[in-house]
């Protein structure tokens, strides 16, 4: 029994740990991330194996098996394309096919994860922890690479205006503390709670003002506006923290003052977004969409409804926006290098151009069901997920993260999709949980 049990506590150990290092992968880079997916599915499936596929599926599970699946038909339709007219064929024989079918491991990641957490292998604390001390140290190289010129890695900024911390030419590190900072503010709370309490009170303003000037220094502009919209949504809807909004409030505004007027740097980086948010609402406003001064956003984003309208319902396939935005109707060939790029700068636009209506509306019902089964249920009707707390950062995350009305990477790439599947998969994981206890008691 005895053996059973250690045999029980190191299968959790193992899995937990595999999990808790999906942030330190992020900053690794993309093969480390793929790497820790594919470990992660094929460990559970070997350690598993039958139980795993027992697994019972639910509806909003058949939504992601006919969202995959019809990426795959979209796929084909594209490459036959390809193949008939004579385009790129010689050059990425079956491309679409092909990168279609490797994006079928976030499929298989999304079962994984719900399993395990359905199943309470996970432990989420390791998690927590991890998501904090990577934040942690992703601000503190920030702050060593604005003081010294250059990170600890020897990374030196590429941009005069936006620093990359350990992500070196990669100008993500804002957006990095925006995704896994939100968890160090439930870390004591939920897991600590009787150790640590008496100094979380301490704690909160330092963490806070840590990474708003992590984000900062960064130059992400819009994570920054985020990660202040997911907190503040927290504190509305979760009335523990309630008590926090006038504080909050007063300390973001002395950190913006101060910050703003002392550092030349990030005052010339928010005025030139601001100017840039000006022009582009005067421009929205007036419906002057190829004016000539129009920031290069907002010029990518009007490439979109003529390239939707190549492959309206079905979609030019998963990263071909940037074949299909060079040969769409009523192109300017004397500006095509300036309106097409490798993918729309928004989730929405880029889901409609490359999976066409079809799997838009697919995907939508799958996000509205997300927020049903944990936003839903755990603020606006009684369930037991009402006093699981645990679940709060990833909900708010989530919302954050497909809400609409924001620049973003493309959503096929490996650290958005791996991000989204991750904040999807736990959601859900939790939820069912929940659901199983609900149905015992």
């Amino acid at each position: 029994m005895l053996a059973f049990l250690n045999l029980n506590k190191i299968k959790s150990n193992y899995f937990s740990i595999l999990l808790a290092i999906f942030p330190i992968s992020f900053i690794a880079g993309n093969m480390i991330i793929n790497i820790n997916i594919i470990l992660l599915i094929l460990s559970t499936i070997f350690v598993f194996g039958k139980d795993f596929l027992k697994l019972k599926y639910h509806f909003l599970d058949k939504l992601f098996f006919l969202f995959f699946f019809f990426i795959i038909f979209t796929a084909i339709i594209n490459d036959y394309h390809f193949y008939k007219e004579n385009l790129y064929w010689k050059e990425i024989p079956l491309g679409t096919i092909i990168k279609s079918t490797l994006f079928l491991k976030y499929l298989f990641l999304y079962l994984t994860l719900r399993f395990l957490i359905e199943r309470d292998i996970l432990r989420l604390d390791l998690f927590f922890i991890f998501c904090t001390l990577a934040s942690l140290f992703v601000c503190f190289d920030l702050f060593y690479q604005s003081h010294y010129g250059k990170d600890i890695f020897g990374f030196k900024p590429t941009l005069p205006r936006r620093l990359g911390g350990p992500f070196g030419d990669e100008l993500i590190a804002g957006g990095f503390i925006q995704r896994f900072s939100l968890f160090s503010f439930f870390l004591i709370p939920i897991f600590f709670r009787e150790k640590l309490d008496k100094i979380f009170k301490y704690l909160l303003p330092l963490l806070f003002i840590i990474f708003l000037l992590g984000i900062f220094l960064s130059g992400n502009r819009m994570p920054m506006l985020i990660f202040v919209f997911s907190i503040f949504l927290i504190i509305i809807f979760h009335k523990q923290t309630r008590k926090y909004l006038l504080s909050f409030v007063v300390l973001f505004s002395i950190i913006f003052y101060f910050v703003f007027n002392y550092n030349y740097v990030v005052k010339s980086n928010f005025t030139v977004f601001y100017n840039q948010v000006y022009k582009m609402t005067n421009l929205i406003i007036n419906k002057d969409f190829n004016n000539k001064r129009a920031p290069g956003y907002l010029r990518e984003f009007t490439t979109f409804y003529d390239t939707w309208l190549i492959n309206k319902y079905v979609g030019g396939g998963i990263k071909n926006f940037r074949y299909y935005c060079h040969v769409r109707p009523n192109i300017k060939k004397d500006t095509q290098k300036i309106t097409c790029n490798m993918h729309p700068h928004n989730y929405y636009l880029e889901i409609l151009t490359e999976t066409g209506l079809i799997g838009f509306i697919i995907l939508m019902i799958i996000f509205f069901q997300v927020i049903f089964l944990t936003f839903w249920k755990k603020y606006l009707t009684k369930s037991s997920l009402q006093s699981n707390n645990m679940i709060i950062p990833f909900i708010f995350l989530f919302i954050a993260e497909i809400f609409p009305l924001k620049s973003t990477g493309s959503f096929f790439t490996t650290g958005n999709a791996t991000y989204i599947f991750l904040l999807i998969s736990i959601l859900i994981g939790i939820s069912r949980r929940e659901i199983l206890i609900e149905n015992e008691t």
